[in-house]
């Protein structure tokens, strides 16, 4: 009887430590697989320091950029379309990124125009000269609210010159690519959009609130041609690049944006 309660004790003793090694193993990969999860987004802004951030071409962010409410937040008056000048867009100058999905939020107010750049080089005039833009803009109230025509017509067209254009409008790969209407689901002025874009060399994907708005295949032969046929024809250096920085455009609106996140690929 002693033998047999000895015996079921080592056999006890045995199944506790192999429960035992069973927990830390689980642990361990649990701990793993977390920790994968946690470090697949880059944050490029948590809503409490701007650092990484800077101006184009420069070394501190520009005046009017700051961090307001948890947002990040370009202060200054509506301008005018015809008045409008530029000059404080800023880049994410802490890396560059080749294939890549991009999260952001962000809202605008009545009349209001940004835009979100990526594979920004530095040493141009402005990252338009070579970068694509994700346009933002009050599709709704922006043309009632600005002069277009002379711009418009700087583009070649000769009908509705005071409209805004659908290779203009939020969503689309600016001038080159017009976002879906009847996918777009666009909040109110003064209301918070989500944003994506996914680029890898197959496909360019646009996404706006949860809607994919457009794809495209990059320096594909069609890209080609719309790129060397419209705005960008003169613009040898527009969206050569395969790496570069995420930018946020000074289009003169007040601008808020949140949660910038970044997923390498």
């Amino acid at each position: 009887m002693k033998f047999i309660n000895e015996y079921f004790k080592t056999k006890l003793l045995k199944m506790k430590k192999i429960i035992l090694i069973l927990i830390v193993i689980l642990t361990i990969s649990a701990c793993k697989t977390q920790k994968a999860v946690n470090t697949d987004w880059i944050v490029l802004f948590d809503g409490t320091t701007t650092a990484g951030w800077r101006g184009y071409n420069g070394k501190t962010l520009p005046p009017g950029w700051v961090i307001e409410d948890k947002t990040l937040t370009f202060k200054t008056d509506l301008g005018l379309e015809q008045d409008y000048v530029g000059g404080k867009d800023i880049i994410y100058g802490a890396e560059e990124f080749d294939n890549f999905e991009l999260y952001i939020e962000w809202k605008l107010p009545k009349g209001g125009n940004s835009g979100i750049f990526y594979h920004v080089k530095e040493g141009f005039k402005n990252p338009p000269q070579v970068s694509p833009e994700y346009q933002l803009i009050d599709d709704e109230n922006y043309a009632s609210m600005h002069d277009l025509s002379k711009y418009n017509r700087s583009l070649g067209y000769t009908e509705k010159v005071n409209e805004l254009k659908p290779l203009q409008q939020t969503g689309s790969d600016y001038a080159m690519h017009p976002a879906n209407p009847s996918q777009k689901v666009l909040n109110p002025v003064g209301e918070w959009n989500s944003s994506k874009i996914v680029f890898t060399p197959e496909k360019v994907e646009h996404w706006l609130n949860g809607k994919l708005l457009l794809s495209f295949v990059p320096w594909d032969d069609a890209w080609n041609e719309k790129k060397n046929s419209d705005k960008w024809k003169n613009s040898p250096d527009y969206g050569k690049f395969k790496t570069g920085f995420i930018g946020l455009q000074d289009h003169s609106s007040p601008i808020w944006f949140r949660n910038i996140k970044i997923k390498k690929l």
